[in-house]
């Protein structure tokens, strides 16, 4: 049995004294794929963000690696998410500088002297993307779904036990939404937890994983794609 790597009790999730979601429980392992869906607002960006310390839980018992989330200090989270690698829906990508230069930035800032050790890493996981011939590109000279592609490169950088992915492929089209899903699918046969948040349901089926829906404040898993 894999480790289990994020662990839930009965957590509740407020927002400015709204409850968001209530009873939560969770065990997801390492090597998981997992889908959040539901529809806008119903709590699937909320849940991810307690994963990584942006949003308080209220009440319930909450561990994300060896973080208790209750009890997490400022000074932890930096820590914490240095062991996440996270994929936004909408890039954030430093537009005034290349592809490679984005990735060292992050390798710096993570706490990698090395230039030749950095320059290893980044040929390393453009290499993981198919991104390869790109470094010396610049954001706006790529694609919706290469950008995406160097999004997932950065969130490998630090080889993370865990990467959670908020509406990857939101704004692409459905080829190259799913050549996205292909690779998170992917990465997730290599040992790693990735949870994944979407309303596309014809992923769920192409590439299998646990499924669960936030609907009414309530997480519930699901195993047929018709319920």
């Amino acid at each position: 049995m894999e480790e289990i790597l994020i662990s839930y009790t009965d957590v509740e999730i407020r927002q400015q004294e709204l409850c968001v979601l209530e009873q939560v429980n969770l065990e997801l392992r390492a090597g998981e794929f997992i889908y959040l869906t539901g529809k806008v607002g119903s709590g699937k960006t909320s849940l991810l963000k307690t994963f990584y310390g942006e949003l308080e839980i209220a009440s319930g018992k909450a561990h994300v690696l060896d973080y208790d989330i209750r009890r997490i200090r400022r000074t932890q989270i930096p820590p914490l998410r240095r062991k996440l690698g996270i994929v936004f829906q909408d890039f954030q990508l430093l537009t005034d500088r290349p592809v490679s230069d984005n990735l060292d930035f992050v390798l710096r800032a993570t706490g990698w002297k090395q230039a030749n050790n950095r320059r290893e890493r980044i040929d390393e996981v453009l290499r993981l993307v198919g991104m390869s011939n790109k470094g010396y590109k610049y954001p706006n000279e790529l694609s919706g779904g290469e950008q995406q592609r160097i999004v997932i490169a950065r969130a490998m950088l630090n080889s993370p036990r865990i990467i959670l992915a908020d509406e990857p492929t939101g704004n692409l089209d459905v080829d190259t939404g799913r050549a996205i899903t292909a690779l998170l699918h992917e990465i997730s046969h290599s040992g790693s937890l990735v949870v994944m948040t979407t309303h596309n349901r014809l992923l769920l089926s192409e590439f299998p994983g646990r499924m669960f829906r936030c609907e009414n404040h309530r997480l519930e898993e699901f195993t047929e794609l018709g319920e």
